[in-house]
């Protein structure tokens, strides 16, 4: 897997349809990469990193982009309107981060990981809950 960054730290990144185009760059690289476990993130089945606030730049189709929320309202979730590919989110954890879908990076596949950790979504570290319940494996076939 290889992250091309430029001289300033920035990847590049967009939708599947290429609607949407971001610039990011990533508090750790990609040594944050994780799933929740909550009932959002359970059925979209993306692996997330973490972007300061500041640190995301819309490049193209900001009108493109649809944002969902649920339950407490606070989490922001982004979607391209046009292919449905969730490209980032503001966290609820964290409202001064967001968590980036890293499919969306380019040159990064969400199995490019050998393992991710999986957070406790369901019960969030903002209601008294969180923290890391087991991990998410993924062997490449032989042959």
């Amino acid at each position: 897997m290889t992250l091309a960054v430029d001289a300033e730290g920035w990847a590049t990144a967009a939708c599947h349809c290429q609607a949407v185009r971001f610039r990011v760059r990533l508090a750790e690289g990609l040594g944050t990469a994780r799933r929740c476990d909550c009932s959002l993130c359970r059925m979209r089945g993306a692996v997330a990193v973490s972007a300061a606030m500041g640190d995301i730049e819309i490049v193209a189709g900001g009108d493109e982009l649809t944002e969902y929320r649920f339950n407490t309202g606070v989490a922001r979730h982004f979607f391209c309107s046009r292919c449905g590919i969730y490209t980032h989110h503001r966290r609820r954890s964290n409202p001064d981060q967001y968590g980036v879908n890293v499919a969306c990076l380019e040159g990064v596949s969400p199995f490019d990981f050998a393992e991710v950790p999986v957070n406790d979504g369901r019960h969030h570290p903002s209601d008294g809950g969180g923290g890391a319940i087991g991990v998410l494996r993924f062997e490449r076939a032989r042959g």
